[in-house]
Protein backbone atom coordinates (compact mmCIF):
# COMPACT_ATOMS: atom_id res chain seq x y z
CA UNK A 1 0.00 0.00 0.00
CA UNK A 2 0.74 3.45 -0.57
CA UNK A 3 2.49 5.16 2.43
CA UNK A 4 0.92 8.02 2.45
CA UNK A 5 -2.41 6.43 2.19
CA UNK A 6 -1.08 4.57 5.55
CA UNK A 7 -0.02 7.91 6.98
CA UNK A 8 -3.18 9.60 6.55
CA UNK A 9 -5.58 6.76 6.88
CA UNK A 10 -4.96 6.24 10.62
CA UNK A 11 -5.06 9.59 11.00
CA UNK A 12 -7.74 10.81 9.40
CA UNK A 13 -9.82 7.97 11.21
CA UNK A 14 -8.87 9.27 14.81
CA UNK A 15 -10.06 12.65 13.95
CA UNK A 16 -13.26 11.06 12.92
CA UNK A 17 -13.38 9.27 16.09
CA UNK A 18 -13.20 12.63 18.02
CA UNK A 19 -15.34 14.43 16.13
CA UNK A 20 -18.04 11.50 16.23
CA UNK A 21 -17.98 11.55 19.80
CA UNK A 22 -18.10 15.57 20.10
CA UNK A 23 -21.02 14.64 17.76
CA UNK A 24 -22.75 12.64 20.27
CA UNK A 25 -22.10 14.76 22.99
CA UNK A 26 -23.77 17.33 21.40
CA UNK A 27 -26.71 15.72 20.77
CA UNK A 28 -27.39 14.33 24.19
CA UNK A 29 -25.83 17.19 25.76
CA UNK A 30 -26.06 20.62 23.77
CA UNK A 31 -23.68 22.19 21.72
CA UNK A 32 -21.35 23.54 24.33
CA UNK A 33 -20.28 20.12 25.92
CA UNK A 34 -19.83 18.87 22.42
CA UNK A 35 -17.60 21.79 21.30
CA UNK A 36 -15.64 21.26 24.69
CA UNK A 37 -15.31 17.41 24.07
CA UNK A 38 -13.74 17.76 20.59
CA UNK A 39 -11.91 20.61 21.87
CA UNK A 40 -10.32 18.33 24.79
CA UNK A 41 -9.39 15.43 22.17
CA UNK A 42 -7.74 17.73 19.81
CA UNK A 43 -5.34 18.75 22.62
CA UNK A 44 -5.09 15.42 23.79
CA UNK A 45 -3.80 14.47 20.30
CA UNK A 46 -1.71 17.52 20.70
CA UNK A 47 0.00 16.67 23.29
CA UNK A 48 0.23 13.37 22.56
CA UNK A 49 2.11 14.77 19.16
CA UNK A 50 4.48 17.04 21.13
CA UNK A 51 5.23 14.39 23.45
CA UNK A 52 6.71 12.31 20.97
CA UNK A 53 8.39 15.59 18.90
CA UNK A 54 9.71 16.16 22.54
CA UNK A 55 11.35 11.94 22.54
CA UNK A 56 12.69 12.45 18.61
CA UNK A 57 14.03 15.48 19.45
CA UNK A 58 15.91 13.79 22.53
CA UNK A 59 17.17 11.17 20.25
CA UNK A 60 18.23 13.05 18.06
CA UNK A 61 20.49 14.87 20.20
CA UNK A 62 21.92 11.65 21.56
CA UNK A 63 21.65 9.00 18.84
CA UNK A 64 23.47 6.77 20.08
CA UNK A 65 22.73 6.71 23.96
CA UNK A 66 18.64 8.11 24.14
CA UNK A 67 16.55 5.20 23.46
CA UNK A 68 13.43 5.28 20.93
CA UNK A 69 10.13 4.68 22.24
CA UNK A 70 7.69 2.32 21.05
CA UNK A 71 5.66 5.12 19.68
CA UNK A 72 1.67 5.16 18.96
CA UNK A 73 -0.44 5.67 15.88
CA UNK A 74 1.41 6.81 12.93
CA UNK A 75 4.67 7.22 15.01
CA UNK A 76 5.34 3.37 15.67
CA UNK A 77 6.23 3.66 12.15
CA UNK A 78 8.41 6.43 12.13
CA UNK A 79 10.18 5.15 15.01
CA UNK A 80 10.39 1.74 13.78
CA UNK A 81 11.87 3.27 10.76
CA UNK A 82 14.80 4.91 12.53
CA UNK A 83 15.03 2.18 14.71
CA UNK A 84 16.09 0.48 11.45
CA UNK A 85 17.96 3.39 10.41
CA UNK A 86 19.97 3.85 13.28
CA UNK A 87 20.53 -0.10 13.05
CA UNK A 88 21.85 -0.51 9.39
CA UNK A 89 24.37 3.01 10.15
CA UNK A 90 25.45 0.94 13.27
CA UNK A 91 26.33 -1.84 11.00
CA UNK A 92 27.80 0.64 8.76
CA UNK A 93 29.90 2.11 11.05
CA UNK A 94 31.25 -1.05 12.26
CA UNK A 95 32.26 -2.25 9.09
CA UNK A 96 33.97 1.21 7.88
CA UNK A 97 35.74 1.10 10.97
CA UNK A 98 37.07 -2.74 10.24
CA UNK A 99 37.97 -1.52 6.69
CA UNK A 100 40.01 1.54 8.18
CA UNK A 101 42.13 -0.51 10.57
CA UNK A 102 42.74 -3.23 7.94
CA UNK A 103 43.65 -0.30 5.64
CA UNK A 104 45.85 1.21 8.46
CA UNK A 105 47.25 -2.48 9.40
CA UNK A 106 48.25 -2.77 5.57
CA UNK A 107 49.94 0.40 5.42
CA UNK A 108 52.09 -0.14 8.23
CA UNK A 109 53.26 -3.03 7.37
CA UNK A 110 54.28 -1.50 3.66
CA UNK A 111 58.21 -1.02 2.91
CA UNK A 112 56.94 2.68 1.79
CA UNK A 113 56.61 5.10 3.92
CA UNK A 114 53.05 6.61 3.25
CA UNK A 115 51.56 10.28 4.71
CA UNK A 116 47.88 11.43 4.33
CA UNK A 117 47.63 15.16 4.41
CA UNK A 118 44.58 17.11 4.15
CA UNK A 119 44.89 20.13 1.31
CA UNK A 120 46.97 22.81 3.41
CA UNK A 121 49.33 19.95 4.02
CA UNK A 122 48.43 19.46 7.64
CA UNK A 123 49.13 15.59 8.50
CA UNK A 124 46.59 13.77 9.82
CA UNK A 125 47.84 10.21 9.67
CA UNK A 126 51.23 8.40 8.77
CA UNK A 127 52.53 4.48 8.80
CA UNK A 128 55.95 3.20 10.49
CA UNK A 129 57.92 3.68 7.67
CA UNK A 130 57.01 7.25 6.97
CA UNK A 131 58.05 7.53 10.66
CA UNK A 132 61.25 6.18 10.47
CA UNK A 133 61.99 7.40 6.89
CA UNK A 134 61.08 11.10 7.65
CA UNK A 135 61.06 11.26 11.94
CA UNK A 136 57.85 12.09 12.56
CA UNK A 137 55.58 10.93 15.37
CA UNK A 138 51.52 10.31 14.12
CA UNK A 139 50.66 11.10 17.91
CA UNK A 140 52.59 14.20 18.31
CA UNK A 141 52.64 15.66 14.76
CA UNK A 142 49.06 14.80 13.83
CA UNK A 143 46.88 18.25 12.96
CA UNK A 144 50.53 19.86 12.01
CA UNK A 145 51.53 21.30 8.91
CA UNK A 146 53.90 19.06 6.87
CA UNK A 147 56.24 21.81 5.71
CA UNK A 148 57.09 22.96 9.46
CA UNK A 149 57.79 19.07 10.47
CA UNK A 150 60.24 18.45 7.22
CA UNK A 151 62.60 21.42 7.24
CA UNK A 152 64.35 20.49 4.00
CA UNK A 153 64.75 23.47 1.80
CA UNK A 154 64.64 21.23 -1.45
CA UNK A 155 61.38 19.64 -0.02
CA UNK A 156 59.90 23.45 0.44
CA UNK A 157 60.79 24.38 -3.88
CA UNK A 158 58.97 21.06 -4.27
CA UNK A 159 55.69 21.73 -1.85
CA UNK A 160 56.31 25.29 -3.95
CA UNK A 161 56.55 24.83 -7.32
CA UNK A 162 53.70 22.15 -6.92
CA UNK A 163 55.33 19.58 -9.77
CA UNK A 164 54.37 16.61 -8.33
CA UNK A 165 54.82 14.24 -11.76
CA UNK A 166 58.24 14.19 -10.60
CA UNK A 167 59.33 12.83 -7.53
CA UNK A 168 61.98 13.88 -5.54
CA UNK A 169 65.33 12.72 -4.18
CA UNK A 170 65.72 14.16 -0.61
CA UNK A 171 68.50 12.77 2.11
CA UNK A 172 67.15 12.52 5.32
CA UNK A 173 68.56 11.05 8.63
CA UNK A 174 71.48 9.14 6.37
CA UNK A 175 69.04 7.73 3.74
CA UNK A 176 68.40 8.48 0.27
CA UNK A 177 64.26 8.94 -0.52
CA UNK A 178 62.15 9.32 -3.16
CA UNK A 179 59.48 11.56 -2.19
CA UNK A 180 56.35 12.16 -4.46
CA UNK A 181 52.72 13.68 -3.37
CA UNK A 182 49.86 12.33 -4.95
CA UNK A 183 46.79 14.85 -5.27
CA UNK A 184 43.61 12.40 -3.94
CA UNK A 185 39.61 13.56 -3.18
CA UNK A 186 39.42 17.32 -3.80
CA UNK A 187 40.95 17.93 -0.32
CA UNK A 188 43.44 15.81 0.37
CA UNK A 189 47.01 14.55 -0.62
CA UNK A 190 49.15 11.72 0.01
CA UNK A 191 52.87 11.70 0.47
CA UNK A 192 55.01 8.52 -0.85
CA UNK A 193 58.34 7.39 0.30
CA UNK A 194 60.92 5.02 -0.86
CA UNK A 195 64.25 4.18 0.97
CA UNK A 196 66.51 3.74 -1.74
CA UNK A 197 69.53 3.31 0.59
CA UNK A 198 69.76 -0.05 -0.28
CA UNK A 199 69.35 0.14 -4.13
CA UNK A 200 71.97 2.92 -4.13
CA UNK A 201 74.48 0.71 -1.88
CA UNK A 202 73.91 -2.23 -4.04
CA UNK A 203 74.16 -0.37 -7.67
CA UNK A 204 77.83 1.02 -5.63
CA UNK A 205 78.48 -2.04 -4.78
CA UNK A 206 77.95 -3.41 -8.70
CA UNK A 207 79.73 -0.58 -10.26
CA UNK A 208 82.56 -1.02 -7.61
CA UNK A 209 82.46 -4.80 -8.77
CA UNK A 210 82.37 -4.35 -12.53
CA UNK A 211 85.44 -1.57 -11.95
CA UNK A 212 87.39 -4.06 -9.57
CA UNK A 213 87.06 -6.98 -12.32
CA UNK A 214 88.03 -5.13 -15.08
CA UNK A 215 90.57 -3.96 -13.79
CA UNK A 216 92.15 -7.26 -12.32
CA UNK A 217 91.19 -8.73 -15.88
CA UNK A 218 92.89 -5.68 -17.48
CA UNK A 219 96.87 -6.31 -15.76
CA UNK A 220 96.82 -10.08 -17.23
CA UNK A 221 95.90 -9.08 -20.40
CA UNK A 222 98.09 -6.00 -20.83
CA UNK A 223 101.33 -8.73 -19.75
CA UNK A 224 100.18 -11.16 -22.93
CA UNK A 225 99.17 -8.80 -25.42
CA UNK A 226 102.67 -7.16 -24.69
CA UNK A 227 104.59 -10.60 -24.86
CA UNK A 228 102.65 -11.31 -27.94
CA UNK A 229 103.57 -7.89 -29.60
CA UNK A 230 107.38 -8.41 -28.90
CA UNK A 231 107.02 -12.28 -30.38
CA UNK A 232 105.52 -10.75 -33.67
CA UNK A 233 107.81 -8.01 -34.21
CA UNK A 234 110.71 -9.59 -33.05
CA UNK A 235 110.50 -13.41 -34.82
CA UNK A 236 113.63 -14.54 -33.46
CA UNK A 237 114.07 -13.96 -29.95
CA UNK A 238 115.98 -16.34 -28.06
CA UNK A 239 114.77 -19.33 -26.90
CA UNK A 240 115.51 -18.82 -23.35
CA UNK A 241 113.54 -15.19 -23.69
CA UNK A 242 110.92 -16.70 -25.36
CA UNK A 243 110.21 -19.29 -23.22
CA UNK A 244 110.21 -17.06 -20.02
CA UNK A 245 107.66 -15.21 -21.40
CA UNK A 246 105.43 -18.13 -22.40
CA UNK A 247 105.85 -18.83 -18.86
CA UNK A 248 104.82 -15.41 -17.72
CA UNK A 249 101.61 -15.39 -20.06
CA UNK A 250 100.78 -18.74 -19.13
CA UNK A 251 101.06 -17.52 -15.31
CA UNK A 252 98.86 -14.67 -16.40
CA UNK A 253 96.12 -17.10 -17.93
CA UNK A 254 96.18 -19.01 -15.20
CA UNK A 255 95.70 -15.85 -13.01
CA UNK A 256 92.24 -14.84 -15.36
CA UNK A 257 91.01 -18.09 -15.57
CA UNK A 258 90.77 -17.99 -11.78
CA UNK A 259 89.48 -15.05 -11.62
CA UNK A 260 86.80 -16.05 -13.81
CA UNK A 261 85.81 -19.47 -12.27
CA UNK A 262 85.89 -17.45 -8.48
CA UNK A 263 83.34 -14.71 -10.41
CA UNK A 264 81.16 -17.58 -11.18
CA UNK A 265 81.38 -19.42 -8.02
CA UNK A 266 80.13 -15.86 -6.63
CA UNK A 267 77.42 -15.50 -8.92
CA UNK A 268 76.01 -19.62 -8.50
CA UNK A 269 76.15 -18.41 -4.64
CA UNK A 270 73.92 -16.05 -5.05
CA UNK A 271 71.39 -17.24 -7.46
CA UNK A 272 67.92 -17.94 -5.85
CA UNK A 273 67.87 -20.76 -8.24
CA UNK A 274 70.77 -22.55 -6.44
CA UNK A 275 69.12 -23.71 -3.62
CA UNK A 276 71.80 -25.85 -1.07
CA UNK A 277 71.10 -29.13 -1.65
CA UNK A 278 72.29 -30.70 1.71
CA UNK A 279 74.23 -33.81 2.17
CA UNK A 280 76.17 -35.72 4.75
CA UNK A 281 79.58 -34.53 4.31
CA UNK A 282 82.43 -36.54 5.17
CA UNK A 283 84.95 -33.83 7.28
CA UNK A 284 88.13 -36.37 7.39
CA UNK A 285 87.64 -36.86 3.36
CA UNK A 286 87.46 -33.48 2.84
CA UNK A 287 90.63 -32.35 5.46
CA UNK A 288 92.57 -35.10 3.62
CA UNK A 289 91.99 -33.06 0.08
CA UNK A 290 92.62 -29.97 1.34
CA UNK A 291 95.51 -30.76 3.31
CA UNK A 292 97.29 -31.99 -0.29
CA UNK A 293 95.49 -28.98 -1.88
CA UNK A 294 97.80 -27.37 0.65
CA UNK A 295 100.73 -28.82 0.52
CA UNK A 296 101.03 -28.62 -3.04
CA UNK A 297 100.60 -24.85 -2.36
CA UNK A 298 103.25 -24.31 -0.17
CA UNK A 299 105.70 -26.65 -1.75
CA UNK A 300 107.58 -27.40 0.80
CA UNK A 301 107.90 -23.83 2.67
CA UNK A 302 105.45 -24.34 5.26
CA UNK A 303 104.64 -27.07 7.89
CA UNK A 304 100.66 -27.92 7.90
CA UNK A 305 99.01 -29.90 10.62
CA UNK A 306 95.26 -31.09 10.66
CA UNK A 307 93.62 -32.02 13.97
CA UNK A 308 89.75 -34.02 13.30
CA UNK A 309 87.94 -34.28 16.94
CA UNK A 310 84.42 -33.43 15.61
CA UNK A 311 81.58 -34.91 14.12
CA UNK A 312 80.07 -35.25 10.31
CA UNK A 313 77.75 -32.32 9.25
CA UNK A 314 75.10 -31.51 6.57
CA UNK A 315 75.69 -29.64 3.80
CA UNK A 316 77.09 -29.03 0.68
CA UNK A 317 80.93 -30.39 0.16
CA UNK A 318 81.88 -28.88 -2.59
CA UNK A 319 80.80 -25.64 -1.40
CA UNK A 320 82.26 -26.44 1.87
CA UNK A 321 85.53 -27.59 0.10
CA UNK A 322 85.62 -24.43 -1.47
CA UNK A 323 85.22 -21.83 1.60
CA UNK A 324 87.73 -24.00 3.75
CA UNK A 325 90.47 -24.59 0.83
CA UNK A 326 90.55 -20.46 0.25
CA UNK A 327 91.01 -19.96 4.13
CA UNK A 328 93.88 -22.31 4.05
CA UNK A 329 95.37 -21.02 1.00
CA UNK A 330 95.00 -17.55 2.63
CA UNK A 331 97.09 -18.72 5.48
CA UNK A 332 99.97 -20.38 2.98
CA UNK A 333 100.28 -17.27 1.41
CA UNK A 334 100.21 -14.94 4.10
CA UNK A 335 102.55 -16.77 6.29
CA UNK A 336 106.47 -16.70 5.47
CA UNK A 337 108.44 -19.64 5.06
CA UNK A 338 109.00 -21.99 7.92
CA UNK A 339 105.76 -21.13 8.91
CA UNK A 340 103.23 -22.93 10.56
CA UNK A 341 99.40 -23.44 9.72
CA UNK A 342 97.33 -25.50 11.51
CA UNK A 343 93.93 -27.19 10.50
CA UNK A 344 90.93 -27.92 13.32
CA UNK A 345 88.02 -29.54 13.32
CA UNK A 346 86.77 -29.71 17.14
CA UNK A 347 82.98 -30.18 18.29
CA UNK A 348 82.20 -27.30 21.04
CA UNK A 349 79.19 -26.52 23.19
CA UNK A 350 77.58 -24.39 20.82
CA UNK A 351 78.52 -26.79 17.92
CA UNK A 352 81.23 -28.02 15.42
CA UNK A 353 83.92 -25.58 14.29
CA UNK A 354 86.78 -25.09 11.65
CA UNK A 355 89.60 -23.42 12.40
CA UNK A 356 92.63 -22.21 10.72
CA UNK A 357 95.35 -20.64 12.88
CA UNK A 358 99.21 -19.76 11.27
CA UNK A 359 102.23 -17.63 12.54
CA UNK A 360 102.04 -15.50 9.75
CA UNK A 361 102.14 -11.64 8.90
CA UNK A 362 98.76 -11.15 10.49
CA UNK A 363 96.23 -8.29 9.78
CA UNK A 364 95.78 -4.52 11.27
CA UNK A 365 92.15 -4.18 13.23
CA UNK A 366 91.05 -1.92 10.81
CA UNK A 367 91.09 -4.23 7.80
CA UNK A 368 89.38 -6.77 9.65
CA UNK A 369 85.42 -5.84 9.12
CA UNK A 370 86.29 -5.60 5.58
CA UNK A 371 88.28 -8.96 4.64
CA UNK A 372 85.15 -10.16 3.07
CA UNK A 373 84.28 -7.28 0.33
CA UNK A 374 84.79 -8.40 -3.12
CA UNK A 375 88.70 -7.43 -4.44
CA UNK A 376 89.37 -5.86 -0.76
CA UNK A 377 93.02 -6.28 -0.17
CA UNK A 378 95.30 -5.71 2.98
CA UNK A 379 97.73 -5.15 1.04
CA UNK A 380 97.51 -5.17 -2.66
CA UNK A 381 101.03 -5.87 -3.78
CA UNK A 382 101.56 -8.84 -1.94
CA UNK A 383 97.90 -9.88 -3.17
CA UNK A 384 99.53 -9.99 -6.74
CA UNK A 385 102.86 -11.78 -5.99
CA UNK A 386 100.60 -14.29 -4.28
CA UNK A 387 98.27 -14.64 -7.35
CA UNK A 388 95.20 -14.22 -5.06
CA UNK A 389 92.05 -12.78 -7.13
CA UNK A 390 90.56 -10.67 -4.57
CA UNK A 391 87.15 -13.26 -4.15
CA UNK A 392 88.67 -15.65 -2.39
CA UNK A 393 87.21 -14.50 1.19
CA UNK A 394 83.96 -13.28 -0.52
CA UNK A 395 83.35 -16.54 -1.63
CA UNK A 396 83.59 -18.23 2.07
CA UNK A 397 81.28 -15.51 3.49
CA UNK A 398 78.34 -16.73 1.12
CA UNK A 399 79.13 -19.98 1.58
CA UNK A 400 78.77 -19.36 5.36
CA UNK A 401 75.68 -17.34 4.53
CA UNK A 402 74.30 -20.49 2.94
CA UNK A 403 75.07 -23.07 5.95
CA UNK A 404 74.12 -20.81 8.63
CA UNK A 405 77.56 -20.40 9.98
CA UNK A 406 79.51 -17.05 10.88
CA UNK A 407 83.38 -16.19 10.42
CA UNK A 408 85.05 -15.22 13.43
CA UNK A 409 89.10 -13.64 12.72
CA UNK A 410 90.98 -13.34 15.03
CA UNK A 411 94.36 -11.34 14.23
CA UNK A 412 97.36 -9.75 15.30
CA UNK A 413 100.14 -7.47 13.18
CA UNK A 414 103.30 -9.97 13.13
CA UNK A 415 102.04 -12.81 15.40
CA UNK A 416 99.45 -14.33 13.05
CA UNK A 417 95.52 -14.65 12.38
CA UNK A 418 92.90 -17.06 14.04
CA UNK A 419 89.88 -18.10 11.02
CA UNK A 420 86.90 -19.82 12.82
CA UNK A 421 83.78 -20.88 10.96
CA UNK A 422 81.46 -21.98 13.94
CA UNK A 423 78.07 -24.12 13.02
CA UNK A 424 75.36 -24.48 14.36
CA UNK A 425 74.55 -27.55 16.23
CA UNK A 426 71.29 -28.68 13.63
CA UNK A 427 73.75 -29.29 10.72
CA UNK A 428 75.37 -32.46 13.24
CA UNK A 429 74.35 -35.24 11.39
CA UNK A 430 72.22 -37.62 13.59
CA UNK A 431 74.04 -40.83 13.38
CA UNK A 432 77.63 -39.14 14.05
CA UNK A 433 75.96 -37.01 16.90
CA UNK A 434 74.89 -40.10 18.79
Amino acid sequence: MNPRLLFWIPACLRLSFILLGAGILWYFFGPVIGIAAAMIGMLVMLMVQLHYLFQLSTWLDHPSSAKLPDGWGAWTDIFSRLYRLRRGDEKNQAELTEWLTRFRQAMSLLPDGVVIMDDVLFLEWCNNAAENHLGLQLDRDKGMRVTNLIRRPEFIDYIILGRYEQPLVLSVRERKLIVQIIPFENRRQILVTHDATESERIEMMRRDFIANASHELRTPLTVINGFLEIANSNPNLELQTRMAHLKLMAEQGQRMQNLVEDMLTLTRLESVEYPLRPEKVNISVLLEQIQQEALALSSGRHTISVHIDGPDIKGSTEELRSAFGNLVSNAIRYTPQNGHIDIAWELKETGPQFVVRDNGIGIRPEHIARLTERFYRVDKSRSRETQGTGLGLAIVKHVLLRHDATLLIDSEPGKGSTFTVRFTKKLVCESAHS
